[in-house]
């Protein structure tokens, strides 16, 4: 399940090297505080925090406060923020209450007429999984910087690595669909498939080593599929 979710679009990554790492923590009444670790003697050290705080009720002034692990400053204040936000977009954080907004290693500009879906990554099950807002960007003519919108409730938070992404873009043309009822042989070729499916999937099983009985068939066709139009695209180009 978690390939075929993974095959609609792409899985995007935070900008991170091997050896760095965030956390992003909500800690409630627009407060919200990060940390980034840097892989150090075997194991990843925190070398700053900052702590953004959002105007109570849209009214006062937004603040950022960067500290270092027993008040000894490994680089500049202005260094830290940079860092930061690279990683995050503060001002994008607290619409809604809890939300905070990561940034990906990669943008995307797509073909006229097409645009980007920016989601969560699809059939990652483990929990906590925290509740995305999925948007669609007309990225055709938009300079859209990839941004992943999460929302947590208080003293949740957010760790990032380089090898596990922040979420998934797919591309989808934008263009009106038209919607008809079928014909009686239309649906009379779709009790076919159907049927032809089933009886295949039936008589195609594999056993896990763990017991469990499941079968390959669709892989196998869709990849029978996929393989007949690329040749198929390779002779007629």
């Amino acid at each position: 399940m978690l390939e075929a979710g993974s095959a609609l679009g792409y899985l995007v990554y935070p900008p991170l090297g091997p050896n760095e790492s965030y956390y992003l923590e909500y800690r409630g009444d627009g407060q919200y505080r990060f940390a980034y670790y840097v892989l150090t003697g075997g194991s990843f050290q925190v070398m700053f925090t900052v702590t953004f705080t959002m105007p109570t009720n849209g009214v006062g002034f937004f603040k950022e406060d960067v500290a270092f692990p027993k008040g000894v400053p490994v680089m500049s204040r202005e260094a830290a923020l940079g860092i930061s936000r690279t990683l995050v977009v503060p001002e994008d954080m607290g619409t809604p209450a809890g939300a905070l907004s990561l940034r990906a290693n990669v943008n995307f500009k797509t073909p006229p007429g097409w645009d980007t879906v920016f989601t969560p990554i699809f059939n990652m099950l483990e929990r906590p999984a925290p509740p995305m807002l999925v948007i669609r960007v007309e990225t055709d003519w938009f300079a859209h910087e990839t941004e992943f919108r999460y929302v947590l409730e208080p003293g949740e938070g957010i760790t990032a690595q380089h090898n596990m992404p922040v979420g998934q873009v797919m591309f989808v043309p934008r263009e009106e669909i038209t919607l008809r009822d079928c014909s009686e042989k239309e649906i009379a070729e779709i009790h076919k498939s159907q049927m032809d499916f089933v009886h295949a999937k039936a008589a195609d099983r594999l056993q896990t080593p763990y017991g469990m009985s499941y079968s390959p068939h669709y892989l196998k066709k869709s990849r029978e599929n996929r393989s007949a139009e690329a040749k198929k695209d390779v002779e007629e180009g």
